[in-house]
């Protein structure tokens, strides 16, 4: 689509007429020299006496020429543009960290699928976290999995085929036989730091108690209320377990309280498929669409065309001279 970013400046189009009709023509007196005899001088001279310098009259050239430069130049000063189809880019609006506990117990074989097979821990919560992040297509996701220590397997992207295949290649213990839970709330709110969006989640999914965190999780959920990262903790485990097997269910739900979240509890395959469903109802897709239209100056084109005229008017006046310079030549040789 074609239009002017100065439309208004086409009001001066008019103005060479305007400033023609409204203003007397320029006039100049000039003093002269007086000589008794100036008649018979002129006589001789086979010329007459005029009453002051005749000013050059346009020429036709120059008639057409003026109003076209003029409408050009004024076309030029409204600055013409042609505005492309509008482009769209789709920001998220919302980060959302999975933090995964992957200690020795997560190998654990006690859950049942759909069919009623028992299989490990694990297994059934890659199944679920992978069917979660195929129904976040608009939410920048990342990754940690946790043992003796957190580490963090994919920053915040919208790659979610690396989250996914990072999430395949976990294994039971990989991050160690014990659980960090404070210092995995520690690291994904230091990952949260560089976050633009709006909206900060933080799931947790764990099987056991805290035995290896530096940071009690108590005091990681603090912070991250003060840091507007609210947190879902998901509890797998057997609350009647002891040590490091025993899920600790009242902490689980006291961090997901202090940052507003909520605390689940899944016993099988189905039961957190369903927790998962629910953590996709209450974190709605947010995202905001950003639009804007490419702009082309293309002024340097009726400008560049009077520029033109000009010049290859010039150069025809100078050609025309030359033709009559050398024709008064002739004659005068003749």
């Amino acid at each position: 689509m074609y239009t002017l970013d100065h439309p208004w400046l086409l009001l001066l189009l008019p103005l060479p007429f305007l400033v023609w009709w409204l203003l007397p023509p320029y006039r100049e007196q000039t003093p002269a020299v007086r000589i008794p005899f100036f008649e018979d001088i002129t006589k001789a001279a086979g010329i007459g006496p005029t009453e002051g310098s005749v000013v050059p009259r346009a020429n036709l050239l120059q008639k057409i020429i003026g109003p076209i430069c003029w409408v050009l130049v004024v076309l030029a000063l409204a600055r013409p543009q042609y505005v492309e189809p509008p482009i769209e880019k789709t920001e998220p609006q919302r980060d959302l960290m999975l933090a995964l506990d992957l200690s020795q117990s997560m190998d654990t074989r006690d859950f049942r699928d759909p069919e009623g097979n028992l299989q490990a821990r694990v297994d059934a919560v890659k199944t679920v976290v992978a069917d979660f992040i195929e129904r976040r297509p608009n939410d920048r996701l990342g990754l940690v999995a946790f043992g003796d220590a957190p580490y963090p397997l994919v920053p915040f992207t919208m790659d979610h085929g690396t989250v996914r295949t990072m999430l395949a290649d976990t294994l039971p213990g990989m991050a160690g036989p014990r659980t960090a839970l404070g210092d995995a709330i520690g690291l994904s709110i230091k990952m949260f730091e560089q976050s633009q969006a709006p909206d900060k989640v933080l799931i947790v999914l764990t099987d056991g108690n805290d035995t290896a965190s530096k940071m009690p999780a108590d005091k990681a959920a603090e912070i991250a209320k003060d840091n507007h990262v609210r947190i879902h903790t998901v509890g797998i485990g057997d609350p009647a377990a002891q040590g490091e097997e025993k899920l600790d269910a009242a902490v689980l739900e006291k961090i997901a309280t202090t940052t507003g979240g909520r605390y689940f509890f899944g016993q099988d395959q189905k039961s957190l498929a369903d927790i998962y469903a629910l953590l996709d109802q209450i974190t709605p897709a947010n995202q905001k669409t950003l639009s804007w239209r490419p702009r082309i100056e293309l002024f340097h084109y009726p400008l560049g065309a009077a520029v033109l005229l000009v010049l290859a008017y010039h150069v025809v006046m100078w050609l025309l001279s030359i033709g009559a310079s050398h024709r008064r030549d002739s004659e005068a040789g003749a």
